[in-house]
C-alpha cells in the first residue's frame, strides 16, 4: 500500500542538515538540538537529525504552533481509516 500526503509541503523549507535545522529552530530549541547532537555517538546522529528536522518542519509550517499544541494536549482532530480512504477516493487520490 502506498500513500501520498494530502498536504504537500515545500521539501526545502527546512534543509535536512544541521545548519538548516538549527536556523529553523528558536534559540531555546536550537541550544537543545546542538547539545543532543554534540554528545551523540556517530550512530545516533542520524536519528537526532531526523527528529529535530521534524520539529523544525512543525515549527515553520503554517499552523505549526496549533498542530504542536493540539498534539501535546490530545486535542488533535482525528478520523478513522475508512473515512480517510473515502476522502482520498472522492479526491481521486490513490488508496492502495
Amino acid at each position: 500500500m502506498s500513500a501520498l500526503s494530502v498536504r504537500q509541503h515545500k521539501p526545502d523549507r527546512v534543509p535536512r542538515n544541521g545548519a538548516g535545522i538549527a536556523a529553523a529552530l528558536d534559540s531555546v530549541k536550537r541550544l537543545e538540538f546542538y547539545r543532543e547532537l554534540l554528545v551523540a555517538a556517530p550512530e545516533e546522529a542520524e536519528a537526532i537529525l531526523k527528529r529535530w528536522w521534524c520539529e523544525a518542519m512543525l515549527d515553520t509550517g503554517p499552523g505549526g504552533d496549533w498542530l504542536t499544541l493540539a498534539s501535546l494536549n490530545g486535542t488533535l482532530p482525528t478520523i478513522d481509516v475508512i473515512t480517510a480512504i473515502e476522502r482520498r477516493r472522492s479526491a481521486r487520490l490513490p488508496v492502495e
